[in-house]
């Protein structure tokens, strides 16, 4: 990533969406930007406001572990979030080289290939789609290898007409890709994708910019298939040993949509 300052960055768009008042502090007086004054925040993590300002602006770059628990905690991460935090300030120096995802392995291509009632696929850490089952290309073309996700969620407009809640998915599809790829990803690729979707979509950097971090290992979807109609399917993430970041993802349906999941796999 291109970000000089990211854990600055973080720090900034994390109190700014802290209200005063879900921290027990008045806000008397009229405020230019919402969330979090700096020196409100130094206050709740028990630390001066010129440190923390220094901490902002990139001027100190080694916080002590107890200063980013205070700060995670006074910030109200999770524990995703803290972790992230800790990532920020400590990640090590490299230069950008691709990633090595490895080509998904023939046993792992083969069990997906023997799922006919269940859509599954591998992706990359980055949500490029490395391999997928009939059914779950049946589900959408996202699932196409080759298609990126996080590309697809922002300017691919089939996805809007698919998700029932589309915003939602979104919300998901960034935190999660935050999560999967870490505080400084090493492949010049993504930085690329980044500023391909911050030029093309003002949704994307409104959500990109909150710097929100949630691993996505299980949710509900529901989708408006333009074949079967109304699908709730759930999902689990595995990660997959030994190959680069790889993760498998299985879905299944939820009570009242096995009718419609076992309808679009006949139609195969």
């Amino acid at each position: 990533m291109s970000e000089q300052n990211a854990l600055g960055a973080f720090l900034r768009a994390r109190r700014g969406l802290i209200t005063p008042q879900e921290v027990g502090l008045n806000a008397t007086t009229s405020r230019r930007v919402p969330g979090l004054r700096r020196e409100e925040l130094a206050l709740l993590a028990g630390i001066s406001a010129d440190y923390y300002l220094r901490l902002e602006q990139g001027r100190d770059h080694h916080p002590s572990p107890e200063i980013l628990d205070a700060l995670a905690q006074a910030l109200r991460l999770d524990e995703a979030g803290t972790t992230y935090l800790h990532q920020l300030a400590y990640r090590p120096m490299r230069p950008a080289r691709a990633p090595e995802y490895g080509e998904v392995s023939p046993s792992l291509l083969k069990l997906i290939d023997s799922w006919p009632a269940n859509p599954a696929h591998v992706q990359a850490p980055d949500m490029t789609v490395l391999a997928s089952n009939a059914l779950a290309r049946a589900i959408s073309p996202v699932y196409t290898p080759g298609t990126n996700g996080l590309r697809a969620a922002f300017l691919d407009p089939s996805l809007r007409d698919l998700y029932v809640d589309w915003r939602s998915m979104a919300e998901r599809v960034v935190a999660g890709v935050r999560a999967a790829t870490g505080p400084d990803p090493d492949d010049p690729g993504f930085a690329k994708l980044i500023a391909e979707l911050t030029d093309q979509s003002p949704e994307f950097v409104e959500l990109w910019q909150r710097h929100e971090v949630h691993p996505q290992g299980h949710d509900v979807v529901e989708l408006n298939h333009p074949l079967v109609g109304r699908l709730e399917l759930s999902y689990e993430k595995f990660q997959v040993e030994g190959r680069g970041g790889q993760r498998l993802i299985v879905f299944q349906p939820e009570p009242g949509s096995e009718d419609a999941l076992r309808e679009l796999a006949t139609a195969l």
